[in-house]
């Protein structure tokens, strides 16, 4: 079972599409993630990663949401 957690495109390197990347923060850790499979993808959108792919750009609302739930859960 994986659980997904939003992070957000804090930068963008490469634009040639099957090779562009993107520095993305999972709560202030930063990892490069391939961003082949959203080209439409820009710095401060929310992104869902799966093993150094985003999958799909959330909804900053919706993101910023299961962040809050996230960090409840860590301060139980």
């Amino acid at each position: 079972m994986c659980l997904a957690v939003p992070g957000k495109i804090v930068s963008i390197g490469d634009d040639e599409p099957l090779l562009r990347m993107g520095r993305v923060s999972f709560g202030g850790i930063i990892k490069q993630v391939s961003l082949a499979y959203l080209p439409e993808a820009v710095v401060g959108d929310y992104v869902i990663v799966h093993v150094g792919f985003a999958l799909s750009i959330l909804d900053r609302d919706e993101a910023e949401q299961t962040l809050n739930y996230v960090q409840q859960l860590e301060t139980s």
